[in-house]
Order: structure tokens, then sequence, then C-alpha cells
């Protein structure tokens, strides 16, 4: 349980028990490693997203730090009757970050606790604190995992900033586990000044306040991060040698191979057509192709259909993408729908057997090699008048027409081939 608090080390010496052991790994953040492991097929994963009865999403407030938002946080929930937790990650200054709070909370219980105590002495404070006795604890991030107090419903993190995206939606649970609205403000320096890594820890963590939202954080965790190193001890990090996607496809091809699975190979055909402009917004003279924002909203899932359309290796998976997209997200805008033309156009091409297909000044270059392949030996051409679209539309008749004679060709070949050496 909680393996996002275990290395590398620590995992593989479990496992070295025994040679047959079983391995069923639990956390609401997995590590990029883990993750990505996962999702390249080494793992299995299973994802548990029901939130228990009546449990609310905890508001996420990030904001600069301020004494009058402080004042202002502790005064509600003390209001009502709950308790608060305050983190301080820093044992040296704890005890004056504590004072600052007494002035800032009047009348309040404040009392400290961190990992450097006696065990003793902290078990006492956190008794007080379950018992209700304590009203604000002033503490590092000792109370991350194992704490359960359904009347503590605020929590303030000071320097959120230097936490990861892992820890800070551990601490956040420790609040509204009952079904009273819960609190949690991170707070970042009064300067503002924060590296890009932090800037983008805090953007999604502001983002994924929903129940479950952990798996979402987790892969937002591993774009961050990378995705660490599956042979050595780096639970982080890139495969900056060869590149992420490059490093994916290999490994996923290594996995297939230890499972006798056939990988297929890769299809590489260039689309270069100067009526067409991959991005969302274009002048009258070009076409857009794109997937808009406004179309499949969540970044994730925007990405992952881009991934998608870049495996298909069918012109019918496009179609049948066609239509799961239609069935989630409602009729294709004109973007996304020049945007999968191309894909189909792409794969066509490569059925044909053409390393690249461009148009340029109206003329059509269907490229084999080194050489350009001309149906009824000459260079196909599109009417200058003609709209973008029209352009779009008869380039991919003109490529289906030839696919279609290419396979026809095959098959006519492949006959003539079983009548001379069959049986």
């Amino acid at each position: 349980d909680e393996e996002q608090r275990f290395g590398v080390e620590h995992k593989e010496k479990l496992k070295a028990v025994r040679s047959t052991v079983d391995v069923l790994t639990m956390t609401a953040t997995p590590i990029p490693r883990t993750l990505h492991m996962s999702m390249s097929g080494l793992r299995d994963l299973s994802a548990i997203t029901t939130a228990p009865t009546r449990r609310l999403p905890v508001h996420t407030v990030v904001a600069q730090q301020e004494d009058s938002l402080v004042s202002a946080a502790l005064a509600r929930e003390l209001g009502r009757g709950g308790q608060v937790f305050y983190i301080h990650n820093r044992v040296n200054s704890i005890e004056k970050t504590a004072e600052k709070v007494r002035s800032l909370a009047p009348g309040a219980r404040v009392a400290v606790a961190h990992g450097q105590m006696r065990g003793s002495k902290l078990e006492g404070i956190m008794g007080q604190f379950i018992e209700g006795k304590i009203d604000v604890l002033v503490c590092t991030t000792i109370i991350e995992s194992g704490i359960d107090i359904p009347n503590a419903n605020t929590m303030i993190i000071e320097r959120a900033d230097m936490f990861g995206l892992a820890e800070l939606h551990q601490l956040r649970g420790r609040v509204g586990r009952w079904n009273r609205q819960a609190y949690a403000y991170l707070l970042l320096p009064p300067s503002g000044i924060m590296t890009g890594d932090a800037r983008r820890r805090m953007q999604a963590i502001r983002r994924y306040t929903h129940l479950g939202s952990g798996f979402q954080l987790a892969i937002r965790d591993l774009e961050i991060r990378g995705a660490g190193n599956i042979i050595g001890a780096e639970q982080s990090g890139h495969v900056d040698a060869i590149g992420f996607h490059l490093y994916c496809q290999l490994l996923r091809e290594a996995a297939n191979n230890l499972r006798g699975i056939k990988n297929a190979r890769p299809i590489t055909c260039d689309l270069n057509l100067d009526f067409l402009e991959y991005a969302l917004d274009t002048d009258k003279k070009h076409l857009a192709a794109a997937i808009p924002p406004d179309y499949i909203e969540d970044d994730r899932l925007r990405l992952e259909a881009y991934r998608r359309l870049a495996m298909f290796e069918d012109p019918a998976q496009v179609d049948d993408y066609h239509e799961e997209l239609r069935d989630k997200y409602g009729p294709l805008p004109d973007a996304a729908e020049n945007m999968l033309t191309t894909v189909r156009l792409r794969l066509l091409g490569a059925a044909c057997g053409f390393h690249a297909v461009s148009c340029r000044d109206g003329k059509i270059y269907l490229e084999q090699g080194n050489s350009l392949y001309r149906p009824g030996g000459m260079i196909p051409k599109l009417n200058a008048d003609w709209s973008p679209k029209k352009k779009l539309t008869s380039l991919l008749g003109l490529l289906e027409c030839t696919a279609a004679q290419f396979k026809a060709k095959r098959e006519q070949g492949l006959k003539a081939f079983g009548a001379q050496f069959g049986k």
C-alpha cells in the first residue's frame, strides 16, 4: 500500500523473497515509472474511481501567501467547529510559524507535530487532535498518509510549489473525509516566482479536484517528470538518448515479442499539401486540420485522440474512430473532419507504396523513392479555381482509386502465381 513511498530497491527486495511472487501495488497517485509500465503493457492496471458515499470534492485554492487569506481560512473553519492542518515543512522554523498562526487566530488551541519529536510526545499530540482538544495542528508532511480525522476539513500548505503532485494530492486527501465541504489552500511565495515545472504542477492540482482524480494527476505527473527507467532505479526522468516516443515504441515491441505477438510494421507516408495547414485557424486559401479544444475539452483525451490517429494502420480504422468520436462528442467540426481525412490519405498512400504525397501549385506528386508515379503516364492536377475543401476531397478520391487499382493488381498477380505454382 502507498506504493509511491517506496523506492525501486525496496520493491525489488520484496519481490526477491520468492521467485514466483505476485505483486499488487496500491496508490492514489502512481509514480511515473509504475504508471508508464502499466500503460506500456508491462503491468496490468485497475482504476477504482467510485468515491465513498456522501463524499464531496475538496475545494482547492491556489494563491500567494497573505496573512489576511490565512486568517479568513482559519476563522471560517474554526467558526463551524472544525479543525485545521497547517503544513510547514521546515522543522527548524516550525515553532516560529506556530506563533504566527496563534497571532492570526487568537483563542485557537495550536500545537506542533513533526517527525523529530519523541514518539510518545508525538502520539500524545495526535491523540489530542483526534479528540478535538487541538484546533490547529502546525505540522510537517508527517500527516501525509494514514490520518483519518472527519472533523479536520481545512488544510493550509505553505510553499506548495516545493511539493510534488503526488504529495500535494496525498496531503489534500487528509481533509474532506466526511460529508462536510473541505478546503485546501495551496500558498505560493509572495513574489510569485516559480519554476516552469512548479507552475505546471499548480495548474494540474487546481484543475483536477474531482473525486478519483488521482489517476489524471498521475498522468500529468508522467508528462511533466518523464517515465523513469524500467531497468534502473530512477522512478522519474526522460530517456533523452532516443526520445520518449521512440522509447515507448521500442518498449511496446519488446513486450509484444516476449508475448509472441507480431509487431506491425510502421506506416510512413509523408503528406505535404500547400492548401492545408495543421492549425485551428487559417485564411480562406487554406484548410485547417486539427482537433479543436472546444470539441474535446480535456487535454489528456485530446492528446490520446491524436495518438490513436497516429497508430492506425488501415482506413477502416479511421472510419470506425469517426463514428466513435461522433458518439462521444457529437458531430465533428470541419477541422477535425479534415484531420481524419489527412490520416486516410497517409494510409492510402502507404498502401500504394508511396513515400510521400505532395501537392504544389495545383500538381499532385506521388513519390515512390526517387521516382514519381504517374497514373496514365501523367502528373495529376487540381483545378486552381477549386476550393481547398474540394481539392482535399478530389485528392482523397484519386488515392482511393489508385489504392483499389494496386490492390486489384496484387490480387491478380497472386492468382496468376497460384495458377502457375499451385497444386
